[in-house]
């Protein structure tokens, strides 16, 4: 593993066959080209569509910040538009998922034109809930019920979490919204005798896991956890991982940006979270919201 440096780029283009390798001038300059690319992208405005689905999680990279190296947070927001195709309309860096940072990210969605958020989904993180209950008013919030079942597993010893774990996912089993509070508590009340903490970490968060049972059955899956960032923090990560320590925040930009970029050009032809044929998706458009709202925590 290096760090993507001036040399190894030289040493890459020299391989490939030019004898002069490539200047300090010669890179600064493609960095530049790259920072205009990725700034035209986090800038551009998303005011012509509505994001109904709109997805938030970090990621963390290290930096070198003055003279020590420190973990800095890359944020993402994936949103899920009027014709089920997934982007992104924005990415930042920042020092952690304070309340503060989020809330600048989301507000600077919002004066780029998003719109149309009825459902938030993220891991419960106190300053970016705290932030979406103001930038997202009106908007549910779906708690990540991934990252909710690691929490869970987190509170039973090793040899009984499968059984414990197994006894929840029956919950999101069912296909009638009506049922689905009623299992919850059904196997709530199961497991109180014996983990106690377990059920207390579920009455707590009853309305923010099942938050999507509001919304149509056909989307579901989709919208419950935060699995597509999952899959593209990782594949932020293993570009990442070549570097290992970023020499500032505007190379995590430049790299996890980029890696977004392609990302969203993918979506647009094949992989699409949320686009099936019409038939299949008889809950699209999503209905404005009438009943309760999830504010987060």
């Amino acid at each position: 593993r290096r760090r993507v440096s001036t040399r190894a780029v030289d040493g890459l283009v020299k391989a490939m066959g030019s004898d002069t390798g490539i200047s300090k001038s010669e890179f600064s300059r493609i960095c530049a080209q790259l920072d205009a690319e990725v700034a035209a992208f986090r800038e551009r405005t998303v005011h012509h569509t509505e994001f109904p689905y709109i997805f938030l999680d970090a990621t963390y990279l290290k930096s070198r910040i003055g003279a020590h190296v420190a973990s800095q947070a890359m944020i993402v927001a994936i949103g899920v538009w009027d014709r089920r195709h997934p982007r992104s309309p924005g990415t930042d860096v920042g020092d952690s998922e304070s309340f503060e940072f989020w809330t600048v990210f989301r507000s600077s969605l919002r004066e780029r034109g998003l719109q149309g958020v009825r459902l938030a989904t993220s891991a419960a993180h106190a300053g970016l809930n705290a932030a979406g209950a103001r930038q997202f008013t009106g908007a549910g919030w779906q708690r990540c019920h991934v990252h909710f079942m690691r929490n869970l597993a987190g509170k039973v010893p090793g040899k009984q979490q499968a059984a414990v774990l197994a006894a929840v996912t029956t919950i999101f089993a069912h296909t009638d919204r009506d049922a689905l509070p009623a299992q919850w508590d059904t196997v709530a009340d199961t497991l109180e005798p014996s983990y106690p903490a377990v059920a207390a970490m579920m009455s707590e968060a009853k309305t923010d896991v099942p938050a999507f049972a509001e919304y149509p059955l056909a989307h579901w899956q989709k919208i419950w956890s935060n699995n597509p960032i999952e899959r593209l923090n990782k594949e932020t990560k293993r570009r990442a991982d070549v570097v290992e320590t970023f020499p500032n925040n505007q190379a995590i930009l430049r790299l996890a940006t980029s890696v977004v970029i392609d990302q969203h050009d993918e979506w647009q032809v094949c992989r699409r979270p949320l686009c099936v044929s019409p038939k299949r998706m008889p809950g699209w458009p999503i209905p404005a919201r009438t009943g309760r709202t999830n504010s987060p925590r």
